[in-house]
């Protein structure tokens, strides 16, 4: 866990830690970093930009003088000068071990022993305040070992942002809470305006992809339920290309998808962490991705965001706004 002048954020890649010293490392956690993945030639349409701009500047200056983290720039996010430029950035909540392994991320994996942290969402709402962002993503790892997932932890952080920040959207990104509507409820309940969970690829994949306890089905239910239960909240949900998955694939996805009334749906370029994760099959196309697109808009979504840089984060704010956001 990050911590500095009093404001932890838990970010992903980070060895869980509490602030009187735990080290998961020594308690059954995996660390998932140990082997870089192997340098391979990307394609000139995968290189990034340098971040730059008045506003990212600015933005960066707080997050380095009030010793934030953001999933941001843990992750090395390739859009993160154009979101902090617009007042977006993604915050990570209950600590940086997952309970689940998943055969695309970098995250460490093991057994956080019920560990909250108590001041966290007082610490995201204030993070929040300091960066002065209009649009904030909360995302998390999975915690299958809280009864409710970490469900009543993650409306709390919520609350606690809409308390200080009413004006701030709140997207959550969700873990799948073991299917549990009930859980799913808590959240939809805490005030966001937008709840995504990642189907992250097509269904023939899911098992290869994904930890046994996520399942496609799992997550086309989750997300079904809350489209019901609050009307009023806009559904998202992304997929990773480049792991195999077939063009008839990708549509299915789409027509499951629509079929459930989901709202917003984002396609990105998988890339691999390190040697232990999943190999990329192939790197898709811009024109490729353009065509997943429309098909996605050709299926009534409010809105599709589809390219080889794209993260479920990208641009949040704008599709929020429904400006149909095209790169």
């Amino acid at each position: 866990m990050t911590a500095f002048r009093g404001i932890p954020i838990v970010t992903a890649g980070a060895k869980y830690r509490t602030e009187q010293g735990f080290n998961a490392i020594k308690h059954g956690v995996k660390a998932r970093q140990d082997r870089p993945a192997a340098i391979e030639r990307k394609p000139e349409w995968l290189k990034i930009r340098l971040p730059s701009g008045g506003k990212y500047a600015a933005v960066k200056q707080t997050v380095r003088a009030h010793g934030l983290a953001t999933v941001c720039e843990e992750s090395m996010c390739p859009n993160i000068g154009e979101c902090w430029s617009n007042g977006t950035a993604t915050l990570m909540l209950m600590g940086a071990v997952c309970t689940r392994a998943c055969q695309f991320c970098a995250v460490d994996t093991g057994n956080p022993g019920g560990r909250l942290d108590a001041d966290e969402p007082e610490h995201a709402a204030r993070s929040v305040e300091l960066m002065q962002l209009k649009y904030v993503v909360l995302t998390s790892v999975d915690r299958d070992d809280l009864d409710d997932g970490g469900a009543a932890h993650y409306a709390g952080c919520v609350r606690a942002i809409k308390a200080r920040c009413p004006s701030t959207v709140v997207e959550a990104l969700t873990p799948d809470f073991s299917g549990r509507l009930g859980d799913v409820e808590q959240v939809l309940d805490s005030g966001i305006e937008v709840f995504a969970q990642n189907l992250e690829t097509v269904r023939r994949l899911t098992t290869r992809v994904r930890d046994p306890r996520a399942s496609y089905e799992q997550t086309l239910a989750v997300l079904a339920h809350a489209k019901r239960y609050r009307t009023d909240i806009l559904t998202k949900t992304s997929l990773m290309l480049g792991l195999g998955e077939s063009g008839e694939e990708i549509r299915g996805a789409l027509d499951d998808l629509a079929a459930i009334g989901l709202d917003i749906v984002t396609f990105g370029q998988y890339l691999r962490p390190t040697q232990n994760h999943l190999p990329v099959e192939r790197y898709v196309t811009p024109e490729e991705f353009e065509r997943y697109r429309q098909w996605g808009l050709e299926r009534g979504f409010l809105e599709v965001v589809a390219g080889p840089l794209v993260r479920s984060s990208y641009r949040a704010d704008r599709v929020f706004e429904r400006n149909n956001v095209g790169l």
